[in-house]
């Protein structure tokens, strides 16, 4: 189902434990970037890290459980998109992420998410919900008009 998204405010859904709802997230993240005005570059990125989070949040957190729900917030604070997504598993720690660059790490699969949306995104933050679940916050700064890094 498609809805426009505004430029500025909030959107925020509550999204099944299904690879399905990976896509639906992302379509929705990159429509609320471009009509906040993100470049297509930044629109890439925003997607990318959206996706990741919420396979993180299906995958591990709520480990397909389909009484368990994935939220997705979008919300602009001033020129910055601000996306969280959340679950409803057991948590985990930032910390506890193994580095996918690391030697001994690149054949496995884990950790190579949270590295693309710290890669992707401006900030970072993960955060363990009371009794259950996990946040992840992700801020993307809005890119200056002269189209130049600060």
């Amino acid at each position: 189902m498609k809805k426009a998204m505004p430029s500025t405010g909030r959107v925020e859904v509550q999204l099944e434990s299904s690879l399905e709802s990976v896509d639906q997230a992302e379509e929705m993240a990159r429509r609320f970037a471009q009509a906040a005005g993100f470049s297509e570059e930044d629109l890439d990125k925003i997607g990318m890290s959206v996706r990741e989070g919420l396979v993180n949040a299906v995958h591990h957190g709520n480990k397909y459980d389909t009484h368990k729900r994935a939220g997705l917030r979008l919300e602009m604070e001033g020129p910055n998109l601000v996306v969280t997504v959340t679950d409803q598993g057991s948590g985990f720690e930032l910390a506890g992420v193994p580095n996918p660059l690391a030697s001994e790490n690149l054949l496995k699969q884990t950790g190579r998410g949270v590295f693309l949306m710290r890669a992707f995104m401006d900030e970072v933050e993960v955060r363990r919900l009371s009794p259950t679940g996990t946040e992840v916050r992700m801020t993307k700064h809005a890119a200056p008009a002269n189209g130049k890094e600060e």
